[in-house]
């Protein structure tokens, strides 16, 4: 039944995804860019309810009240494609750095440039990245919300953290709070895989990190406080799902930590 319900629910979910892109792209293109935020956010909304009604998956979200007033910088822990849009329905008018590449895909690359999304090429150093931290302030000057995933990439449940410096160049020259997400949608949603699991699972919203800190400091008190709760989390989620495929890297993590707990105990 696992099989037969991902199979429904990666097809209808790309269905929905391409079909709601054409025909709103009539009133999209035409009302103000704010307004037609409500869109993806809609859009983000039904990809919740068929996750529930289809493959049985539901989660909830802890710590909302830490969400900041104006501009912030959110810094989610990315395991999955799930991430990426989640969170959408919750924040006023977040804004992503992207890989440049996504932005020459058609429609999806029309959508993003609507919102004003921030290109940039991975590779690129210098003056390329003056110009996105220029616009990145631009766009933060208006009270919009910058989402980045420290790690820079997926990685699956469990794995070593490889947190990348840049956030803490992102905290000093923006000079705004940065709010920790830890959360396991890898578990449900694993990456590189079609296959999709029922349970239920947490996102938990930290205290944000006030503007102020040194870099160094504030990069090793990020890693701490995010990789703890996840921690909590990954021995919360697997416990109240014990049915789940765990990939390895959970699986060692939970010995760790168990190991740990009976150790302190």
């Amino acid at each position: 039944m696992i099989a037969l319900r991902s199979v429904l629910f990666n097809t209808i979910f790309y269905a929905n995804l391409i079909i709601r892109m054409i025909v709103l792209s009539p009133y999209y293109f035409v009302v103000p860019r704010k307004i037609a935020y409500a869109i993806p956010k809609n859009w983000a909304r039904s990809n919740h309810w068929l996750m529930r009604v289809i493959v049985g998956t539901t989660f909830e979200i802890e710590g909302l009240e830490n969400l900041p007033d104006g501009s912030y910088i959110l810094a989610p822990k990315h395991q999955s494609f799930w991430d990426t849009y989640a969170l959408l329905p919750w924040l006023k008018d977040p804004v992503y750095i992207l890989k440049r590449e996504l932005m020459w895909i058609p429609l999806f690359g029309w959508y993003a440039k609507k919102q004003r999304m921030i290109p940039v090429d991975r590779g690129a150093r210098g003056k390329v990245m003056v110009e996105v931290l220029k616009r990145t302030k631009e766009e933060l000057s208006t009270g919009r919300q910058l989402i980045i995933y420290p790690e820079g990439t997926r990685r699956p449940p469990g794995a070593e953290p490889v947190y990348k410096y840049g956030i803490a160049r992102m905290y000093r020259d923006l000079n705004l709070p940065v709010v920790p997400v830890a959360m396991h949608p890898g578990l449900f949603w694993p990456r590189r895989s079609i296959r999709r699991y029922p349970g239920h699972f947490k996102v938990r919203i930290l205290p944000p990190i006030m503007p102020g800190m040194d870099p160094d400091a504030f990069f090793a008190h990020l890693i701490e406080v995010s990789e703890r709760a996840s921690d909590e989390l990954l021995l919360e989620t697997v416990e109240r799902n014990p049915h789940l495929p765990l990939p390895p890297t959970a699986v060692e993590r939970l010995v760790e930590l168990r190991k740990l707990n009976a150790a302190t105990a």
